[in-house]
């Protein structure tokens, strides 16, 4: 007898990664529309809780309007004479994947930022409770963690109590978060992997350390370190550092290796603290996306929630796509919140001396670990609107970027028995396929860098009809 055979829908691994369109849901659960939204895991005392019991504080599935957008809240309450509040990071990383598993229910991203959609079919189908949701995932837990003895579940769509627990968890999310910033990644004896989102990013595999955390925001490195013990050969892996091969950088043999293996040889390489040359791959579940300005050859940041467009002209979705799928690519690159606080946050490319645009929201949470002398530099939605506005408030505030133009010289162009030589100021290699622009065209900046040709021809390209 199947332990879903009550369950209404196929159950498994074949519906990870399943796309659930809008004209294709019956209802949304959080997700963009919504500001309220959260999935959380606490270990309790087992007299606590009741096993096995669901709770529904609010409208259940069948009761929901069809077509809309809800607040919505998973709280997952668990007891084991193993389980530690260590564990609370590594259980709830799992709700994203064992949704995912029910057919016609697709999960997107984690804490704060849940994105849940059922689809029509799916609802005809009979799955119209969150009771049968709550089933699967109490199955799945303890099949598949055994050590959980006790596990209660709360599904929350009423609105006022989806806002008091956001708050609630956001509490949680911030004392997780803080345990991990007095280490640094040179006194890590080894480094955690995730491949929990290669069902939507094939290419892709998590590096976390304690100075560079998962996209997803959430997996630090003591999470990673908690789940490799539970479970050595899950989706969370001890990496071993191996040799150090550029200490600025934040290149690791053993990281490499580890990348290699599990992107089947498409990744090979990485940086850890940098956007550019060998940039840390993206899924899909990233909070947040530093994207080159080569207009002022600065980086810009936003993140899921913010609903406008950036200075460039570009909304948080088109760029993110860019980054998303397991791809390496130069100037695009998902980032967690709490990498934004890493004293190694894109040490390489200037750090914050770089960053020249980013959300007033994101730069309120993150003040306290801007530097003081460039943190009312770096504007946001409310000083500028577009890329001429942006460079006029660089150049008032006097912000750090500015010598980097300073250094740029006018290109030289001489000719010899060889052919054309052209000399420019250092090169920002960026890949012109797959970016995309607003603007119709592409700014091409070379700095340092001496090309020499025989023959230089420009032309446009036809147009297929």
């Amino acid at each position: 007898m199947s332990m879903f055979e009550d369950i209404p829908v196929s159950i498994g691994v074949i519906y990870e990664g399943e796309r659930i369109r809008w004209k294709d849901i019956y209802v949304e659960l959080g997700g963009p529309r919504e500001k309220y939204k959260f999935e959380l895991v606490k270990v309790r005392n087992e007299k606590d809780i009741e096993d096995g019991k669901i709770i529904i504080i609010g409208s259940d599935l069948k009761d929901l309007k069809p077509g809309q957008s809800y607040a919505f809240g998973i709280l997952i309450e668990v007891a084991g004479k193993d389980v530690e509040a260590e564990l609370e990071g590594v259980i709830e990383r799992r709700i994203h994947e064992y949704i995912n598993y029910i057919e016609g229910v697709m999960h997107l991203n984690q804490r704060y930022d849940i994105h849940l959609r059922l689809n029509k079919k799916s609802f005809n189908k009979g799955l119209n409770s969150f009771n049968l949701i709550g089933k699967v995932l109490e199955r799945l837990y303890k099949s598949e963690m055994p050590f959980i003895q006790k596990i209660q579940i709360t599904f929350i769509t009423n609105p006022s109590a989806v806002t008091t627990a956001f708050e609630e968890a956001i509490v949680t999310y911030e004392t997780r978060d803080a345990k991990a910033r007095g280490m640094k990644d040179e006194a890590a004896d080894a480094f955690y992997g995730c491949t929990l989102c290669q069902s939507f990013a094939p290419t892709h595999c998590c590096i976390i350390t304690p100075q560079r955390y998962s996209n997803c925001g959430a997996i630090s490195w003591f999470d990673g370190r908690a789940a490799a013990r539970i479970d050595p050969k899950g989706p969370l892996f001890k990496i071993d550092k191996g040799e150090c091969l550029d200490s600025w950088k934040g290149e690791f043999a053993g990281a490499n290796e580890s990348l290699k293996e599990k992107t089947l040889g498409e990744v090979d390489r990485v940086w850890l603290y940098s956007a550019f040359g060998y940039p840390h791959t993206s899924c899909g579940c990233f909070e947040g996306l530093a994207f080159y300005i080569p207009e002022v050859d600065g980086l810009g940041l936003v993140y899921r929630d913010f609903k406008g467009r950036t200075v460039n002209g570009l909304p948080f979705a088109t760029m993110a796509d860019s980054a998303a799928g397991g791809r390496q690519v130069d100037g695009f690159h998902g980032v967690s919140i709490e990498y934004l606080r890493s004293p190694k946050f894109l040490q390489v490319d200037g750090g914050w001396n770089r960053i020249v645009w980013m959300p007033s929201s994101i730069k309120e949470r993150v003040k306290d670990y801007i530097p003081a002398d460039v943190v009312n530099k770096i504007s946001t939605e409310k000083d500028v609107e577009t890329l001429d506005q942006l460079k006029e408030f660089l150049e008032r505030q006097e912000h750090p970027i500015i010598e980097r133009w300073q250094d740029e010289e006018e290109p030289v162009l001489t000719l010899s028995e060889e052919g054309a030589k052209l000399t420019v100021p250092q090169i920002t290699s960026i890949p012109i396929s797959g970016i995309p622009t607003a603007t119709g065209g592409f700014t091409i900046i070379l700095k340092n860098a001496k090309i020499i040709a025989k023959k230089l021809i420009i032309r446009s390209e036809k147009k297929k009809v």
